[in-house]
């Protein structure tokens, strides 16, 4: 009958009505959920068989649900720099627990990313997620999978020990004086290599040869400890753009050096006319035109090496000596400048765009832990929402792919924001009152045909 049909008409259009307050709702409430995608209830009529010619069935409306997932949502500054948000296409990968993540774990993706670190030093978002990434090895090198999750873990920023850095450069921004020095004491009794050496000098100054001019270098070893090593130079009377030149520990004992107390390097350190340093001449570093740099053995090795109750591995340090000039001018220097880092201790953390994350030490020293990567779908509205403001794959949505950032079509992260909710307030009210008028219009259906089926029954009467 047709009025039966009105009536259930009337009744599918308060279910549809109903789905569609609950999404309002449920909008109106995430309207400040970090990443939050709106969803929507889209209405379709229903088409019923019309069985008699001349009399219409209705068939109501049915309601289905879109959620506007691929949506970008505005991307706004936040305070922490484990804030992440992603602009462009993708999702972080997470899972519900940090350590002793298995193959059979489940993954999920999201692009909520107001992480904070833990008290267990893992990245963690506001709704218990842990994000994953693939480790950066100790050569830097990250190896990518764009399918297998097993490969990703959940990164732990605590975990990387301390950071220690042996010095390899150091840079040397000196003048010596081309002018004769009065009171120097010559070089007439200065002999490479024996006790008239100028690191005997540094040794005991009753003995050994004073230098004209001194500058000192402090260089970190394999295990952060420091060491202090001194070039010294005794201008030459046989040639005004010469000068002998030592290189030496201080103390003398943290070297093992046959024969002389700590020396390392012994030779002429030669300039050009204009005051340049010229390596090609000069013979400090085991002969004329050898690229400036010191070489120690490790502990227990050839000479001249580290101590042997120093334990510690080899170093070798290139010396930058292109800012070494021969000027008419006071002997100084103006800069040694050393790479090398002590021991240091964690204090923060950085992501950079490419979803590299980076442990800050307080030695200054930067080192990459680990890298994100970004999950793209070939429908990403067909993705499944469960709680925690994330998604699992469906076959909506199509099989997942693992991206670096900015690298074949993933987005680009950005660290110190968030990405906002995608709810329009203002569009979810106006929704909220069309909502309520069709309900109501609904309803109306249903007491009307209510009144035509009455009055069909009185007619017996």
């Amino acid at each position: 009958m047709s009025i039966n049909s009105a009536m259930l008409a009337g009744v599918s259009g308060l279910v549809s009505n109903a789905s569609a307050l609950a999404a309002i709702s449920d909008n109106i409430a995430n309207v400040n959920t970090v990443a939050y995608k709106r969803n929507q209830v889209n209405f379709a009529n229903v088409v019923t068989a019309q069985a008699v010619k001349g009399r219409y069935s209705a068939g109501g409306v049915q309601a289905t649900t879109h959620a506007y997932v691929s949506q970008q949502g505005l991307i706004q500054a936040a305070t922490s720099s484990t804030d992440l948000g992603i602009s462009g296409d993708g999702f972080f990968v997470a899972t519900t627990k940090g350590a002793g993540v298995a193959a059979s774990d489940a993954r999920v993706f999201t692009r909520s990313g107001a992480f904070t670190v833990d008290s267990d030093g893992y990245m963690v978002n506001n709704s218990g997620l842990y994000l994953q990434g693939w480790p950066v090895a100790d050569d830097g090198t990250v190896n990518v999978s764009p399918s297998d999750l097993s490969m990703m873990s959940s990164i732990n920023v605590k975990n990387v020990g301390v950071a220690v850095k042996q010095t390899s450069n150091v840079l040397i921004n000196a003048n010596l004086d081309k002018r004769p020095n009065t009171a120097s004491a010559g070089d007439g009794t200065y002999v490479a290599n024996t006790v008239a050496s100028m690191a005997d000098y540094a040794d005991d100054p009753a003995t050994g040869t004073k230098p004209d001019f001194t500058m000192e270098m402090n260089v970190v070893d394999s295990t952060g400890g420091t060491h202090k090593l001194a070039m010294a130079f005794l201008k030459s009377s046989a040639n005004p753009n010469e000068w002998h030149a030592e290189i030496y520990a201080i103390p003398k004992g943290d070297v093992d050096v046959a024969g002389r107390p700590g020396q390392i390097l012994s030779g002429l350190v030669k300039f050009n006319a204009d005051g340049s340093f010229d390596k090609a001449t000069t013979t400090l570093f085991g002969g004329a035109g050898n690229d400036p740099a010191i070489s120690l053995g490790a502990s227990g090795g050839t000479q001249p090496n580290w101590a042997d109750a120093l334990g510690i591995d080899a170093s070798d340090i290139s010396l930058d000596l292109t800012k070494l000039s021969q000027y008419a001018s006071t002997s100084v220097v103006n800069s040694v400048n050393p790479d090398g880092a002590t021991v240091g201790n964690v204090v923060g953390v950085e992501v950079d765009s490419d979803g590299f994350v980076s442990a800050i030490f307080d030695n200054s020293e930067v080192r990459r832990i680990a890298q994100i990567g970004l999950a793209t779908f070939p429908n990403a509205d067909g993705l499944l929402a469960i709680s925690g403001n994330a998604y699992r794959a469906s076959i909506q949505s199509g099989d997942f792919a693992i991206k670096q950032p900015n690298s074949g079509g993933a987005g680009q992260i950005a660290a110190s924001t968030l990405e906002a909710s995608t709810v329009d307030l203002s569009a979810e009210f106006t929704g909220l009152i069309s909502t309520q008028k069709a309900y109501s219009a609904s309803s109306k259906i249903i007491t009307t045909a209510d009144q035509m089926l009455e009055e069909l029954i009185n007619i017996k009467r």
